[in-house]
């Protein structure tokens, strides 16, 4: 089977950076070898990508020059490689990727796809990357976004991509999933009792994810404790209810711990991997409607409106208060359709799936050197 090639601006512990690890692994298993480009270097996915497996490429490029530089280099690997589909990922990886194409002869044996991983963004800080991405959308055959508000978004934006694909995240059921004993061990850990109701935020710190909102409400209900994971959050100033964790790569042991997967949101996520994977663990969900946030709940749980603290802590209130054996249920509940609709190995057949009718030849060939960049 020929390889797959993903580019991608980097490897930190982001959603769509686990997505990738996620979608490697279950084209591996499908037999389909994975190359993965990472345009700032190292990161803490880049063991994860190579442990399974994964040949990673390390670009880094520095400026104008390094960037043209890096290009050839990709350009050079994707003729060498002879990859059935060139796979973008986050705005930067899709323009590398269409770059280097070109810049490789265009293949017609290369299949060149995008991925758009947000919904609705901040223009000031994307509004470049936007405008470019704009003028150049005709240019994949494929262009997948993990939800359907991205791809309103992105069409109402100007994008005019030739085939488009919605391919939800796939979440790793095996590693999310409850468990009795971490949440034991991390809740000792924590100081935290068996009777605690606790609440998860794993997000890092960014505007788009709205800790402002968050710990407002989180000021309002001091009965509910909050858990936050994510790089910048040891410099937030919390409520005595709340305990920033920082970065963290154990994300299935914290989700263990809590009994609320909670998303505050204001803008730009596409598909909440911090409330799938908090459902998958067993935690009932609440959560912003921002993205596909509706959908991944499925009426579960609760979806507030962004922005507005006294909703998030009105949400909070209510899951809060259902007695535990009721919570437990729900909890199951959102695992299941976590485990029905969103699992990787559907995530895996889907990307075959589209690449596969957007002309990608998946059968035969393969590199012809072996050596990466």
């Amino acid at each position: 089977m020929r390889p797959a090639c993903h580019v991608i601006s980097g490897l930190r512990t982001g959603g769509a950076e686990t997505m990738l690890v996620a979608l490697c692994g279950g084209l591996l298993a499908r037999g389909m070898p994975q190359h993965v480009v990472s345009l700032t270097g190292d990161g803490p996915n880049a063991a994860a990508l190579e442990r399974l497996g994964v040949t990673v490429h390390r670009l880094a490029p520095r400026g104008a020059a390094g960037s043209a530089v890096a290009l050839l280099r990709l350009a050079r690997l994707i003729r060498s490689l002879r990859p059935a589909v060139v796979q973008g990922w986050l705005y930067h990886g899709d323009l590398f990727a269409a770059g280097a194409h070109r810049l490789a002869g265009a293949p017609r044996d290369a299949l060149l796809a995008w991925g758009l991983r947000n919904s609705d963004i901040d223009h000031v800080r994307y509004g470049r990357l936007l405008a470019i991405g704009r003028r150049l959308s005709g240019w994949p055959g494929l262009v997948v976004s993990n939800s359907q508000a991205g791809v309103d978004f992105h069409l109402a934006e100007g994008y005019r991509p030739r085939r488009l694909a919605v391919i939800p995240n796939g979440i790793d059921t095996v590693r999310f999933r409850p468990d009795p004993a971490a949440r034991a061990a991390l809740r000792r850990e924590l100081g935290l009792s068996d009777e605690a109701v606790v609440a998860i935020h794993a997000a890092r710190l960014d505007p788009m994810k709205d800790h402002a909102t968050l710990l407002a409400a989180a000021a309002c209900r001091p009965e509910v404790h909050f858990l936050l994971a994510g790089e910048g959050t040891l410099g937030l100033d919390l409520p005595a209810n709340a305990r920033a964790l920082g970065r963290r790569d154990d994300l299935w042991r914290i989700q263990a711990a809590g009994d609320i997967a909670v998303s505050s949101s204001a803008f730009g996520e596409g598909f909440s991997n911090a409330v799938a994977e908090g459902m998958a663990a067993g935690l009932v969900p609440v959560a912003t409607s921002v993205g596909d946030a509706g959908a991944i709940l499925g009426g579960l749980g609760c979806l507030v409106p962004p922005r507005d603290p006294a909703a998030l802590a009105e949400a909070l209130r209510a899951m809060a208060t259902l007695p535990a054996p009721a919570r437990r249920a729900a909890g199951l509940a959102a695992r299941a359709r976590i485990e029905t609709a969103y699992g990787v190995g559907a995530m895996a057949e889907r990307f075959l799936a589209a690449w596969i009718a957007a002309g990608a030849v998946i059968g035969g060939g393969g590199p012809r050197t072996g050596g990466g960049e």
